[in-house]
Formats: structure tokens, sequence, C-alpha cells
């Protein structure tokens, strides 16, 4: 059933969503007289994207902001002891938990009531069908645990995504420079405008050093360290038997650090995956960063058209900067993220929109 949410089909009815929550947030972005952190932020932007293109709730602003920080309590507590004692993070983790559920079911309630005015299926419609056509009425509780689901899918690993995104293009100002350029080559960015229409899955899917871009960020920046996995039959390997009933953890992060197909692994490099060189075509798992085999991250493809619809606007309609002497630390715990967030500055675009466009790559860099 899942896998009918992240279908191709699917995908491109999101995908005019997408781009309206991501041009609404570039301009709250820049109309802020301040930097904003970035992480904070993307964590708003990808929490607003499962709520609104996923979901499909019509969740007005102010309450949606109050979702949000009890959202935010909920998954700050997700990894705490499980005891239940007055003022534990897991107290405060299960209340968080109880709000939302009772906000989620009135969204629940009111979208099976308001039907009309429906342009596309989101995921919950394609949830409740589905049930349907197995012969199962889904109820209320399955529906806001798999409503609880699909946003916890959707937000953290997203949200650190986008800001390693977006600090790598502010890093590194001839990766924008290319990005723009394959843009107006590809009939997409014109005058400083991204043509309308041009925006469609397919077209996205062609844009090939936007794809090693986003490929690479996720190589040097995955967002979780791994996964686990449970013996099936025991084995051996490097000398050393594995039993079966035993819980695995592979790290993805590792792996991406040791493996031998990557050169430079500190640097970022999105030519790594050209043609010319396709680094990650030389073993079945040396690049994962969405897992591998049959348990392979489901999410995979609406996470990356949610990076590259992302992209398109920063390099296409946006004018930033880093707003601090250098760069943050990163902490990996619970997803790779900034410290003390990344702090950037977002400026609207003036009448000189075309010159800071194609302007060079001194127009983007760390103000001192």
């Amino acid at each position: 059933v899942f896998s009918k949410i992240f279908s191709h089909e699917a995908l491109e009815s999101y995908l005019p969503k997408i781009q309206l929550v991501i041009k609404d947030t570039l301009r709250a972005w820049s109309s802020n007289p301040e930097p904003i952190n970035v992480y904070h932020e993307a964590q708003k932007l990808t929490f607003r994207m499962a709520i609104r293109v996923l979901l499909g709730f019509r969740i007005p602003d102010e309450e949606l902001g109050r979702l949000f920080e009890v959202y935010q309590q909920f998954v700050e507590n997700v990894f705490s002891l499980p005891m239940d004692l007055p003022f534990s993070g897991y107290r405060r983790g299960i209340r968080a938990r109880e709000t939302l559920q009772k906000g989620l079911e009135k969204a629940i309630q009111e979208k099976l009531q308001n039907t009309q005015g429906k342009d596309y299926a989101d995921a919950l419609d394609i949830l409740i069908e589905s049930g349907k056509e197995h012969g199962k009425e889904m109820t209320m509780q399955e529906l806001k645990d798999g409503t609880l689901e699909l946003i916890f899918a959707a937000y953290a690993t997203t949200a650190s995504a986008s800001t390693s995104l977006i600090m790598q293009l502010l890093k590194h100002p001839r990766v924008l420079e290319k990005l723009r350029e394959e843009l107006r080559s590809k009939g997409i960015l014109h005058n400083g405008c991204i043509c309308e229409g041009s925006l469609r899955l397919d077209n996205i899917n062609g844009l090939h050093y936007l794809d090693c871009v986003i490929k690479e960020v996720l190589r040097l920046f995955t967002p979780i360290s791994g996964g686990y996995r449970t013996v099936l039959q025991t084995f051996e390997l490097d000398g050393f038997q594995i039993p079966k009933g035993w819980s695995v953890m592979y790290s993805i992060r590792d792996t991406h650090d040791t493996a031998p197909v990557f050169k430079d692994v500190d640097v970022f490099d999105p030519d790594r995956f050209g043609q010319g060189r396709s680094e990650d075509k030389d073993g079945r798992f040396h690049y994962l960063p969405f897992g591998g085999g049959v348990r392979t991250c489901l999410g995979k493809h609406l996470a990356k058209l949610f990076l590259k619809a992302l992209a398109i606007e920063l390099a296409s309609t946006s004018r930033f900067e880093l707003a601090t002497r250098t760069f943050p630390r990163i902490t990996l715990v619970p997803v790779l993220h900034p410290v003390d967030g990344l702090k950037v500055k977002f400026f609207g675009l003036d009448s000189n929109q075309n010159e800071i466009l194609t302007g060079t790559d001194a127009m983007l860099g760390a103000t001192v």
C-alpha cells in the first residue's frame, strides 16, 4: 500500500504542490530582515510539506505552527529511556503524541467530510482507497498511526539533507553556477525566471548534474548513520561467525567513507557521479544513503524529488549568503545537523534580478 504512495504517478501529482510549498517558504525566508537558522526552518518546511502535500490537510497556518511545536517535542523525546516518570522525556513524548493524535484526528475527520476541490490524490487518499480495495475499512486509529508514520518518515532526514544541500551550495558557488547553466541549457531557466510548465517530473529526472549534486550531498552527509537487520541464516564474515537470530547494524556513513570506489572521500565532488566516472556503479553496496535490498527506503524517490525541487528554486530565484564568520560544526545524533544551526541571510530579488541570477562565483560567499 505504501509503495503506491511513492509511485511515479503519485510523485507527478505531488510535484506542483511541493513547488508551491518551497516557493512560499523561500519567499518568507527572503522577507525576514534577520538571518535564519536553516536547520530549524528546514524542519518547518518538511513538516509543512508532509501536512499540506502528502496528507492534503487544510490546517490554518496558526494551528499548523502549534502542531509543529508539539511535533518537535514528540521527536525530541523519541529516543528517551522508557521510564514513565513525571517530567521524564518519555512522559513528555507520550503527552506530545497524544496531543498530536488529537490534532490529526480532527484533520482527518475534516478531510473525510470535505472532498470538494481536490485536484490530486494525496498519500492519505491512496491509503484509504487501498484499504477499501482490500475489503478493509481502515479504523481512525490506523489512519492516525499511518499519518504519523508518514510525517515522521518525511521530516527529520529530509530537513537534514536540505540543510546540507544549502551549506554545500554556499561552500561551492561554482557548483551552484553549474546548476544554473544546466537549467538554462534545458530551457527551464530563462532571464532569471523558471519557464512556466517546464518543471515536470520527466524534465527534472533529465537534469543529470542536479542528480549528481543530490547524490553527492547524500554520500558525504548521509542524514542517518545506518540501519538494523535480523540474521536469518548463520553466516561468516571476515572470519567471524554471525549466528542466526542476532541483530546486526550496518553503517551507511562508514561504508561511504571506506568504500574503495570513491576517490578523495572527504571532497565534495558531484562530478564523481557523472557519466565519465560513475563511481557509484562499481559495486552494489558501496553507495546506500537509503539502505539496500528489499528493505530499502520506500520514500527515497520522494525525498530526492523534494531536494531537487529545492535546489532548482535555490539556483533560480534565490540569493543567499552565510551570516557567520565560519561554517558550523556538525553533530550526527539523531540525524546529521549543525550543532548551533546554519545561519544564512536570504535576500529578496530586486530590479537587477537578471544580474543577480547570472552573476559570477563571487556573488555567493561567506560574509566575513
